[in-house]
Protein backbone atom coordinates (compact mmCIF):
# COMPACT_ATOMS: atom_id res chain seq x y z
CA UNK A 1 0.00 0.00 0.00
CA UNK A 2 1.06 3.80 -0.74
CA UNK A 3 0.11 6.42 0.61
CA UNK A 4 -0.38 10.37 -0.81
CA UNK A 5 -0.59 13.41 0.90
CA UNK A 6 -1.68 16.74 -0.45
CA UNK A 7 -2.62 19.69 0.76
CA UNK A 8 1.00 21.33 2.44
CA UNK A 9 1.72 24.91 1.81
CA UNK A 10 2.57 28.45 2.82
CA UNK A 11 0.29 30.13 5.28
CA UNK A 12 0.34 33.15 7.82
CA UNK A 13 0.52 32.67 11.45
CA UNK A 14 -3.14 32.22 12.73
CA UNK A 15 -4.08 30.85 8.96
CA UNK A 16 -5.11 27.41 8.22
CA UNK A 17 -4.55 24.83 5.63
CA UNK A 18 -5.74 21.11 5.43
CA UNK A 19 -3.74 18.14 4.42
CA UNK A 20 -5.12 15.49 3.15
CA UNK A 21 -4.31 10.99 2.75
CA UNK A 22 -5.35 8.44 0.58
CA UNK A 23 -4.88 4.73 0.39
CA UNK A 24 -3.34 3.63 -2.51
CA UNK A 25 -5.68 0.29 -1.63
CA UNK A 26 -7.93 -1.27 0.58
CA UNK A 27 -6.76 -1.78 4.26
CA UNK A 28 -7.15 -3.68 6.93
CA UNK A 29 -10.31 -2.78 8.59
CA UNK A 30 -8.65 -2.65 12.10
CA UNK A 31 -5.85 0.36 11.66
CA UNK A 32 -4.27 3.08 12.49
CA UNK A 33 -4.29 6.15 10.21
CA UNK A 34 -2.51 9.78 11.15
CA UNK A 35 0.11 12.64 10.85
CA UNK A 36 3.64 13.08 11.77
CA UNK A 37 5.71 15.97 11.42
CA UNK A 38 9.37 16.42 11.30
CA UNK A 39 11.16 20.04 11.37
CA UNK A 40 14.57 21.02 10.62
CA UNK A 41 16.92 19.20 13.28
CA UNK A 42 14.35 17.48 14.94
CA UNK A 43 12.98 14.33 15.13
CA UNK A 44 9.34 13.34 14.15
CA UNK A 45 7.00 13.25 16.15
CA UNK A 46 2.99 12.91 16.56
CA UNK A 47 0.68 14.82 15.72
CA UNK A 48 -2.67 13.41 15.50
CA UNK A 49 -3.69 9.94 14.89
CA UNK A 50 -7.08 8.08 14.74
CA UNK A 51 -8.08 4.55 14.81
CA UNK A 52 -10.49 3.11 12.25
CA UNK A 53 -13.18 2.89 15.59
CA UNK A 54 -12.90 6.71 15.54
CA UNK A 55 -10.37 7.34 19.02
CA UNK A 56 -7.81 10.06 18.25
CA UNK A 57 -4.91 10.97 20.19
CA UNK A 58 -3.31 14.37 19.47
CA UNK A 59 0.34 16.26 21.01
CA UNK A 60 -0.73 18.32 23.65
CA UNK A 61 1.31 21.36 21.36
CA UNK A 62 -2.29 21.08 18.82
CA UNK A 63 -4.95 20.37 20.84
CA UNK A 64 -7.86 22.19 20.38
CA UNK A 65 -6.10 23.72 17.06
CA UNK A 66 -5.74 20.93 14.81
CA UNK A 67 -8.41 18.00 13.74
CA UNK A 68 -7.97 15.01 12.34
CA UNK A 69 -10.87 12.45 10.87
CA UNK A 70 -10.76 10.19 7.86
CA UNK A 71 -13.30 8.14 5.74
CA UNK A 72 -13.16 4.43 6.01
CA UNK A 73 -15.01 3.68 3.53
CA UNK A 74 -12.17 5.75 1.20
CA UNK A 75 -9.42 5.19 2.87
CA UNK A 76 -8.83 8.28 3.54
CA UNK A 77 -7.29 10.45 6.60
CA UNK A 78 -7.17 14.68 6.52
CA UNK A 79 -6.01 17.04 9.67
CA UNK A 80 -7.49 20.59 9.30
CA UNK A 81 -5.31 22.37 11.17
CA UNK A 82 -6.52 25.92 12.50
CA UNK A 83 -4.51 28.99 13.99
CA UNK A 84 -1.17 27.97 12.68
CA UNK A 85 2.15 29.03 14.57
CA UNK A 86 5.10 29.10 13.09
CA UNK A 87 6.32 26.65 15.44
CA UNK A 88 4.23 24.12 13.59
CA UNK A 89 5.99 24.15 10.24
CA UNK A 90 7.61 21.02 9.15
CA UNK A 91 7.52 18.08 7.30
CA UNK A 92 3.87 16.35 7.63
CA UNK A 93 3.68 12.73 7.02
CA UNK A 94 1.01 10.80 6.68
CA UNK A 95 0.57 7.23 8.68
CA UNK A 96 -0.70 4.25 8.75
CA UNK A 97 -0.57 1.48 11.24
CA UNK A 98 -1.62 -2.05 10.24
CA UNK A 99 -1.52 -4.27 12.47
CA UNK A 100 1.80 -3.57 13.20
CA UNK A 101 2.92 -2.93 9.93
CA UNK A 102 3.94 0.61 9.05
CA UNK A 103 3.63 3.08 6.05
CA UNK A 104 4.37 6.33 5.83
CA UNK A 105 3.77 9.22 3.23
CA UNK A 106 6.21 11.06 1.51
CA UNK A 107 5.81 14.34 3.07
CA UNK A 108 4.03 17.35 2.64
CA UNK A 109 5.82 20.76 3.50
CA UNK A 110 3.60 23.27 5.75
CA UNK A 111 5.42 26.62 6.17
CA UNK A 112 3.82 29.29 8.68
CA UNK A 113 4.94 33.02 7.83
CA UNK A 114 5.22 35.37 11.22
Amino acid sequence: VQLQASGGGLVQAGGSLRLSCAASQNIFSSNVMGWYRQAPGKQRELVAIISSGGITKYADSVKGRFAVSRDNAKNTVSLQMNSLKPEDAAVYYCYLNQRGSITWGQGTQVTVSS
